[in-house]
């Protein structure tokens, strides 16, 4: 049984040309409820008011319940520069797929708009994390350096 999250790449506009995304790698903790084989951002680099979308392949272990979350916290010098959490059930809602979202699930799309809020012109180091409605982690990836571009 496999999680996908499948998303349609938007292009940014202006720099999408040949910046290379930087290795992104599980930084849980500990167990998670999905196994991630592959996991990407698009675009790169995050544009601030653009949307911002993951791609990944895994097995889903568990269902996925509500109230189940979504952050992105972005780091600079080990310092917070950016944090945005998000409720996973409706974005997911938004895509018609309401939770519990089951373990057969082939294929889900979930993107986020990045905020104005966000640092411009300075590398981040991104973490998307997910829980579960249950409090169990459902995966933690992270991304050493990132630049976020204004547009």
């Amino acid at each position: 049984m496999k999680f996908i999250t499948a998303v349609p790449a938007l292009v940014c506009l202006a720099v999408a040309s040949a910046q290379s995304i930087p290795p992104i790698f599980n930084c849980a903790t500990g167990p998670t409820d999905i196994v991630i084989n592959n996991f990407t951002l698009t675009p790169y680099p995050l544009c601030i008011g653009q949307r911002v979308c993951a791609s990944g392949t895994g097995t889903l272990l568990t269902p996925v319940i509500a109230p189940a979350k979504l952050a992105i916290t972005g780091k600079y010098l080990g310092r917070v520069v950016y944090a945005d959490n998000h409720d996973l059930c409706a974005l997911m809602a938004e895509q018609d797929l309401p939770c519990p979202i089951p373990v057969t699930m082939t294929s889900i799309t979930a993107c986020i708009l990045v905020k104005p809020s966000a640092p411009a012109n300075i590398p981040v180091a991104l973490t998307v994390l997910a829980t579960n409605g249950n409090n169990h982690v459902l995966f933690c990836q992270a991304g050493r350096s990132s630049r976020t571009r204004s547009l």
